[in-house]
């Protein structure tokens, strides 16, 4: 079971006009605990800011599944709530349970697209509640290429 964090870093950004701005940004990674969510982060972003930077926060994210794209256009990060649709056998009934997917997509269309894509191979009936764009940065993969070579 893969566990998502999401880690906010703040720090100063300089503006095209030369302005120093505080900017705050998302980052998803697939960790095993919030240390090596914190680790994670310090080590990918440390090389494209200029300056010192904060972690201003540390959650945990619900995705059941993320959906990736190679596509360079394809850089921005769409929450998608999914209603998987069964039937109770003993009273006969509706039931649906939600979930959260997370859609790398050029817009809300492409997203949709994507998420219709993803979902082919899947038997069970599906209802897309909602869709909508998060500030997720990037999203980085849990690596245990360490581990392997520690091993």
């Amino acid at each position: 079971m893969t566990t998502w964090f999401e880690v906010k870093i703040q720090y100063e950004k300089v503006m095209e006009n030369g302005m120093n701005k505080r900017t705050k940004e998302s980052y998803l990674f697939d960790a095993l605990s919030f240390t090596e969510s914190e680790g994670k982060c310090i080590e990918e972003v440390t090389p494209f800011i200029s300056g010192e930077f904060t972690i201003s926060d540390i959650k945990k994210a619900k995705y059941s599944e993320v959906f990736l794209s190679d596509e360079e256009a394809a850089d921005k990060w769409f929450k998608c709530k999914l209603a998987f649709i069964t039937l109770d056998e003993k009273s006969g009934m509706e039931k649906r349970t939600f979930t959260n997917v997370l859609v790398q997509a050029a817009d809300l269309r492409d997203a949709v697209k994507k998420l219709d894509d993803g979902m082919k191979g899947t038997m069970a009936d599906y209802e897309i509640v909602s869709v909508a764009e998060t500030a997720i940065m990037d999203v980085y993969l849990y690596d245990n290429k360490s581990k392997r070579d520690n091993a």
